[in-house]
Parts: C-alpha cells; sequence; structure tokens
C-alpha cells in the first residue's frame, strides 16, 4: 500500500534545503550524525587535540563489582573483542590470583590482535610485581601514589591484615606524611623506568589536593621518571571545570611529562570532565565499556568517544561501527546490564517513541531527533507502536511484516490496536499487530 502522501515532493525539497543551510562541514557528516555548529567553532569550544588516547580499564573495573564470576576463556574472548574495536591502551585485571603463565598469555592475547596495543598491569606494589609484569612483556605498569597524607594508612591492605593477626602495624613503620608517602613510591617508578617500562603513576584521590601538595607530588614523581600521572577522582567530586584546572596546573608543573584522568560519573559528569581535561591539555582518557566500575562508576567508552568524534571532531581511533557490540560482550561477561536509554548503545538510545510526526520525519531527513546515525555505532533505530501512534506508524509497521493494507483496514487495526492496548494495560507485540490485521481483514471479507 503506497500511504497517502503528507507532503509534496517540492515541500520535502524545500524542506531539506532549509536544513541544509543550517548545517556546516564537520558538524554535519551526511549519513554519520547532524551536531549544532557551535560544537565545532573555536571561538566557542576553545583549543582542542586533533587526537586524543582512550584507555580502557574494563578489566580492572569488574574486578569491583560483586558477584561477577567470569571465566579466563570468556575474559580473553572479550578482551580480544575490545582490543579489534581500536582501543589504543587497556589496563588489564592485576596480579592477585594470577601465575606468571596467566600474565603472559593476557599480553599475547592483547598483541596478537594489535602489537601496537599498549598493555599496562595495575596495582603492583613491589619490585618483584614489576619484574613480573616485564618478564611477562607488558609494555608498561600502573604504581599508584594515595592522594592523602597520614590518611593513607585507611588504604593500606598489610595494616588490615596485621591488625585482623593481632598485630600492632605501626612497629612497622608505615608512611605517616605526604612525604613519605610519595617517597614509598620512588624506588618503584625507578625499578619499573629501569626495566623499560612506560610508568604510569595514578595519583589517588585528587579531589582531596591543594596546590602546594600538587606541586610537591608532581615534583617528586616526574624527578623519579614517572612517564605519566593520571588524576585518578574515585569519589567523582571533581567537576569538569575543576578536572581542567588540575590538569592545566599539573602540566605547568611538568610540561615534559603525560597528563592522564580517571573520572568517576558521580553526578553524570564523566564524560563531561574528560572533555574539560583534554581541552585543558589532557593527553589520555582512563574508562571503561558501559562505564564499570565500583559505585556510580566511570566515563563509558562509546560515550566518550562519540562526543569527542562527533561534538568535536577529535580522533580517538575507536572503530565507532563495534561499540554496541562491545557493550553488549560487556554485559554478557558481567551480567550487568545497561539502562534502555544509555548513551549510544542502549536498546532504545534511538527510539523516540511512535508519534507519526516523530516515525515520519526520517523520510524527509533521519538526523533530525537522532543527532547520530545508529549504524555508526552498531545499533538500531527502533520505532515502537504505541498508543499514540497513528495510521503512518502502523502502516510501516504493518509493511515491515508483510501484511498487504488499505487505508481503510489500517483504520479498523489502528482502532482495534488501541482498544487492545486500553483494555489490557500493555504494548501489542508485532505478532499481536498480524493477528490484528488478519481478522479485520478476513471480517472485511472481498469488500476490501
Amino acid at each position: 500500500m503506497d500511504k497517502p502522501a503528507v507532503f509534496t515532493d517540492e515541500e520535502i525539497a524545500r524542506f531539506r534545503a532549509e536544513l541544509a543551510g543550517k548545517r556546516v562541514p564537520g558538524a554535519h557528516a551526511p549519513g554519520r550524525w547532524s551536531v549544532s555548529p557551535l560544537n565545532r567553532r573555536p571561538d566557542v569550544r576553545g583549543p582542542m587535540p586533533p587526537s586524543v588516547r582512550l584507555r580502557d580499564a574494563t578489566l580492572r573495573s569488574v574486578e569491583t563489582l560483586p558477584g561477577v564470576v567470569a571465566s579466563t576463556a570468556a575474559k580473553e574472548a572479550y578482551l580480544r573483542q575490545l582490543v579489534g574495536a581500536g582501543v589504543r591502551e587497556v589496563v588489564t585485571a592485576g596480579l592477585a590470583g594470577r601465575d606468571d603463565k596467566a600474565l603472559r598469555t593476557e599480553v599475547e592475547v592483547i598483541k596478537g590482535e594489535n602489537a601496537d596495543c599498549r598493555a599496562l598491569l595495575p596495582l603492583l606494589r613491589t619490585t618483584e610485581d614489576i619484574d613480573r609484569a616485564a618478564d611477562a612483556g607488558y609494555d608498561g605498569v600502573q604504581i599508584w601514589v594515595q592522594g592523602l597524607g597520614e590518611a593513607s594508612l585507611i588504604y593500606q591492605p598489610l595494616v588490615y591484615q596485621q591488625a585482623w593477626r593481632g598485630q600492632d602495624w605501626r612497629t612497622a613503620g608505615p608512611a605517616r606524611s605526604r612525604a613519605e608517602v610519595l617517597a614509598r613510591a620512588v624506588p618503584l617508578i625507578r625499578h619499573a623506568r629501569d626495566r623499560g617500562l612506560h610508568v604510569v603513576v595514578p595519583m589517588l584521590m585528587v579531589s582531596y589536593l591543594t596546590e602546594e601538595v600538587l606541586q610537591e607530588s608532581v615534583a617528586v614523581l616526574t624527578e623519579a621518571g614517572a612517564a605519566e600521572l593520571t588524576l585518578f577522582d574515585g569519589p567523582g567530586a571533581l567537576s569538569p571545570e575543576a578536572y581542567g584546572h588540575l590538569v592545566a596546573r599539573t602540566k605547568e608543573a611538568a610540561p615534559g611529562v603525560e597528563v592522564g584522568l580517571h573520572p568517576h560519573n558521580t553526578f553524570g559528569l564523566a564524560v563531561g570532565c574528560a572533555v574539560a581535561a583534554v581541552k585543558a591539555g589532557a593527553d589520555v582518557v582512563e574508562l571503561s565499556v558501559n562505564g564499570y566500575c565500583g559505585g556510580p562508576g566511570n566515563a563509558d567508552l562509546a560515550a566518550t568517544a562519540m562526543a569527542f568524534e562527533t561534538l568535536y571532531g577529535v580522533d580517538t581511533g575507536i572503530e565507532t561501527r563495534q561499540l554496541t557490540g562491545l557493550a553488549r560482550a560487556g554485559e554478557e561477561l558481567t551480567g550487568y546490564r545497561v539502562a534502555w536509554n544509555h548513551p549510544v548503545t542502549g536498546t532504545s538510545a534511538f527510539c523516540w517513541g511512535g508519534l507519526d510526526i516523530i516515525t515520519q520525519e526520517t523520510a524527509v531527513d533521519p538526523l533530525l531527533h537522532n543527532c547520530l546515525e545508529p549504524t555508526l555505532v552498531g545499533n538500531t533505530r527502533v520505532v515502537p507502536f504505541t498508543p499514540d501512534s497513528g495510521p503512518y506508524t502502523l502502516a510501516d509497521k504493518l509493511a515491515a511484516l508483510g501484511v498487504d493494507t488499505t487505508p481503510a483496514l489500517v483504520d479498523e487495526v489502528l482502532r482495534r490496536a488501541r482498544a487492545a492496548m486500553a483494555r489490557e494495560g500493555r504494548l501489542l507485540t508485532d505478532a499481536d499487530l498480524a493477528a490484528l490485521a488478519r481478522e479485520a481483514a478476513d471480517e472485511a471479507g472481498p469488500q476490501r
């Protein structure tokens, strides 16, 4: 059935010409996206680099998710998919419970998919840990440094182990000042550097950093040989502006050292923090698939990548068409499902309901309410049939189901469908709609 025309070809051509007059290259990429031209204006967005590195920490982060029990084979399969999606750097799980063979295998999986992908081993506390990382073939290590002074004792596992055994941990001379905390990291950084490893130093709890402590920390850690200082905001207590400020101050204090960030999504601002930090000079953003991590989670890989690519024209190297598949694989690995409207990869991220005025706009231009083309990220455009849907939406739905219709039959099916939804308090399935159409057609008989 040909649907009754709403607009003439001439009118549609004028609509498209009007839209074209409001778009500019870059902000509009036909078949890919259509965002505000303001996003690409240097006087509006500020300085942005041509590219940014996204470091995925999903495999480390899922260790903090309660109830995740994934097999080694499942993690390896997921790791291959992750690296295959264009992620340039991967933070793996830590050493706990893994022997040297497991570490070597992990590196082989990463390098087998992309030899240029940087493999980083986190949570190393001794020179022996660093030697294991180097011998297994990792490109680099993360040597975490607590962001406080004496209060850093809260985060020392040995303190809890000794206290549990009835021992006085204080006699071991734990670091009690900020200077002592930093001093404990220096030999580890130097040893890792001497082993030829890329040394990344996550500075934790950066929301508690004062300007003075930041300067002291940067000076000590860079002198020891840190190649990158990563600003970790576990509580998610930094605003985008505050993150940008810390990045800029760190860059000023250590112009020859890379700066990264690890934002958390306490206020739904993790992607915003990433943007602000990169604008201020950050070199790398640490994040995870589906935002997995403890608490409110990290910046989401898909949302962050597409924000940089689409809004700002910053290359991430990510194979964007694999993002939704990667998100689904993350759900299977962890058992943690994302919200239906999760940005970019949610099952209904590209669903705007069933009103005719929404479902029919794609015939004029598919990048109106959906500023992203769903297939660009491996997702799909969802067009539901709802109580608000009209005959045009229903006609499209029935045609997709292979049902031969007429305007009169569509009107009758629409009446019956609305009555059924009101009576049953639910949306109808495709099978329900097809059955109603057959029923109405049979009752109409030859007169149809």
